[in-house]
């Protein structure tokens, strides 16, 4: 770790920029369906000041999470049981969303069932560390410096915050979002669990990213009509 810290050669300064742009290009595009778990996590309180206090929080505790994990990384990713949970828990993410009941037949999308700012907050703090599980292995196979890994997982933290502003209230605007969203979480879990039973079947970025950008195309495909005023 001190080595890494202090390998300033010239090599190096050459190489950062490059690396820590494709970090974060990385960071900014898979976690667009995170960011939309999160919204919809953090919309089950009706009150906007709570879900800004329920994402501030919860991502200051997921930064944490996301730091420890980077450190640890070459530790962790020796123990496939942390993938695996990590994949459940993300499918159970998926299946409890498509299986919960509307609260309102005039919204599309569905809404978790939870009314406490500290049942939100850790929940959004796992969602995002189940997240990072595949991206920070992702991360290591694009950069082996600790710091510059630690680095791009901070722009992803701030840059998540920000997707998941704009999302709480997209959703509300766009008639299947919320739907794509959940389908590409579930795809990540999936992504998961065969990295723990079957690696060699596990897809390349690429086409994660493309399938990505083709359900986000369809999420942004309809907008809701404007309810009208009842006399």
């Amino acid at each position: 770790m001190l080595e890494q810290l202090t390998d300033y050669s010239p090599e190096l300064w050459f190489k950062t920029p490059f690396l820590l742009l494709i970090l974060i290009v990385l960071e900014a595009v898979l976690s667009a369906d995170n960011a939309i778990a999160l919204a919809a996590i953090a919309q089950s309180l009706e009150d906007s000041k709570l879900q800004r206090q329920a994402l501030n929080i919860g991502l200051v505790v997921a930064y944490v999470l996301r730091v420890i994990l980077i450190v640890t990384a070459t530790w962790i990713i020796q123990f496939w049981q942390f993938e695996l949970l990590g994949a459940i828990y993300l499918l159970w993410l998926v299946v409890s969303y498509f299986t919960s009941s509307e609260d309102n037949p005039k919204h599309h999308h569905h809404r978790f069932g939870y009314s406490s700012l500290w049942q939100v907050i850790p929940l959004i703090a796992v969602t995002d560390l189940a997240f990072s599980l595949d991206s920070v292995t992702t991360a290591i196979a694009v950069a082996e410096k600790t710091w510059l890994i630690i680095a791009g997982g901070t722009i992803g933290v701030i840059t998540l915050r920000f997707l998941a502003g704009l999302f709480i209230r997209w959703l509300d605007e766009y008639t299947y979002l919320e739907d794509a969203g959940f389908i590409t979480v579930g795809f990540v879990g999936l992504r998961l669990l065969l990295k723990v039973i079957q690696p060699e079947l596990v897809p390349p970025e690429w086409i994660t990213i493309a399938g990505i950008l083709l359900l986000f195309g369809w999420g942004f495909s309809k907008r809701n009509q404007p309810e009208s005023s009842e006399d």
